[in-house]
C-alpha cells in the first residue's frame, strides 16, 4: 500500500528564503543608515536605563514586516520591535531591525540588520548585515556561510579559525543590561582572561556569532540571549564548522550561547561552564 503525496506542498528552498532575506535587509539597511543622523532624538529605553529602542528600530522592523507580508503573506514573524504573527505555511521570519542599537546610537561601526528564515522551527537560512561596513554575513542549512562585502570582489566561504590551545583563543562576549548580572558576567571575565588570549566586546550578539564564523574571534559566549539576537547569526557560525552548544547537556542559548572554533570547543564549553558554575 503506498500513500499518495499529489498536491502536498513542497518545502521552502533556503536559498530562495535567504534571496528574500537578503533583500529585504538591504533596503531596511538603507533606512537605518539615513535614521543614523538623527538616531538620538528618539530614544526610549525597554527593560533597563541602559536597554535602548530608538524610532529607527521600530521603523526598520515595520519595512521588514511589511516586505516579508507582501513576499510570503502565509509566514509568520517574530520580531525584537514587538511584530509577532503566527502562519500557517511552516515558515517563521525572526527579525532584528538592529542588533547594536547602542552602537548604532554613538556611530560605533557594528549594527546590523539580522533576518533569519525558520522552517518547522528550525532556522534554515539567514542574514546578517553590518549597515555601516555593507558586510553581508549569509547562510543556508547545509549550504555553508559566506561573507560579501563591497570591499571583495566575490563572496568569501567562512570556515572559522583553528586555534591550538585554550592559551591562543580570542574570546568575544556580551554583558546583561540588568547592572546584578553585569557584575557577576564581569567577575566571570576576571577570571576568563588569564587563561585566553584575550577578549573582545563588540556589541551586537548577531556580529559577535558572525566574527567567530568569519576567524576574527576564536569563540563566543553569551548568557540570556533571545532568538532575535542569535537566529541568523548561529546559523552562520554553524554553517563555518563552528561548535554552536550551551553549556554541558543543555540547548543553544538556554541560557548561554556558546559558538566555539572545533579545536578547542570541548576544553572551551568546559571552562565556561566552569566560570558559570552555580
Amino acid at each position: 500500500m503506498t500513500t499518495s503525496t499529489a498536491g502536498a506542498a513542497a518545502p521552502p528552498d533556503p536559498a530562495q528564503l535567504r534571496d528574500l532575506a537578503i533583500e529585504i535587509a538591504e533596503e531596511a539597511a538603507a533606512l537605518v543608515a539615513r535614521g543614523r543622523a538623527s538616531a538620538g532624538e528618539h530614544v526610549d529605553v525597554k527593560s533597563s536605563p541602559v536597554d535602548v529602542v530608538t524610532a529607527v528600530d521600530k521603523a526598520s522592523e515595520e519595512l521588514i514586516v511589511a516586505r516579508l507580508a507582501a513576499a510570503r503573506p502565509d509566514d509568520g514573524v517574530l520580531g525584537e520591535e514587538g511584530a509577532s504573527r503566527a502562519g500557517t505555511s511552516g515558515v517563521r521570519w525572526v527579525v532584528d531591525p538592529i542588533d547594536g542599537t547602542v552602537n548604532f546610537l554613538y556611530g560605533v561601526p557594528a549594527y546590523a540588520v539580522s533576518i533569519a528564515a525558520e522552517v518547522d522551527g528550525v532556522v534554515r537560512a539567514g542574514v546578517v548585515l553590518n549597515v555601516a561596513t555593507g558586510e553581508l554575513f549569509t547562510a543556508t542549512s547545509g549550504g555553508g556561510a559566506f561573507l560579501s562585502s563591497p570591499l571583495l570582489a566575490q563572496p568569501v566561504h567562512l570556515r572559522g579559525s583553528s586555534p591550538v590551545s585554550l592559551e591562543q583563543t580570542l574570546v568575544a562576549t556580551g554583558f546583561s543590561y540588568r547592572a546584578e548580572q553585569r557584575r557577576a558576567q564581569g567577575e566571570a571575565v576576571a577570571r576568563l582572561l588569564p587563561q585566553v588570549r584575550d577578549i573582545r566586546r563588540f556589541g551586537s550578539a548577531a556580529l559577535d556569532l558572525c566574527a567567530a564564523a568569519a576567524g576574527r574571534v576564536d569563540a563566543y559566549y553569551e548568557l540570556e540571549l533571545n532568538a532575535w539576537d542569535y537566529a541568523a547569526g548561529a546559523l552562520v557560525a554553524a554553517e563555518a564548522g563552528l561548535t554552536v552548544t550551551g553549556l554541558p547537556g543543555r540547548p543553544f542559548a538556554e541560557p548561554m550561547a556558546i559558538a566555539a572554533a572545533a579545536s578547542i570547543a570541548e576544553p572551551f564549553v568546559d571552562l565556561v561552564a566552569e566560570l558559570y558554575a552555580g
